[in-house]
């Protein structure tokens, strides 16, 4: 196995991996963002506040995006299995 090959399947998966994330953190990110500023304004410091909105945005984000991700996964996949002979020998 060549080094061009291995850096080709590295930078696959890399990518996939951003890419299947990127939903999840985005809402998270946003949702975070709201929460923060909202706090700023209000001066409500209360921690829970913080947390409890993105872990629920996160969770739907997850099961709105799951198929998605899913077959994304499964095609990456799909992909190293089927050029499997180029990896070995």
């Amino acid at each position: 196995m060549s080094t061009e090959l291995i850096l080709q399947i590295a930078q696959g998966a890399v990518s996939t991996i951003l890419m299947v994330t990127a939903p999840a953190l985005g809402i998270g990110l946003v949702v975070g963002l709201l929460v923060s500023i909202f706090q700023a304004t209000t001066q409500i410091q209360e921690q829970t506040l913080a947390f409890i909105p993105k872990i629920v945005a996160v969770m739907l984000a997850l099961l709105v995006f799951a198929p998605w991700m899913l077959k994304t996964l499964v095609e990456f996949t799909m992909s190293i299995y089927g050029n499997l002979h180029r990896f070995v020998g």
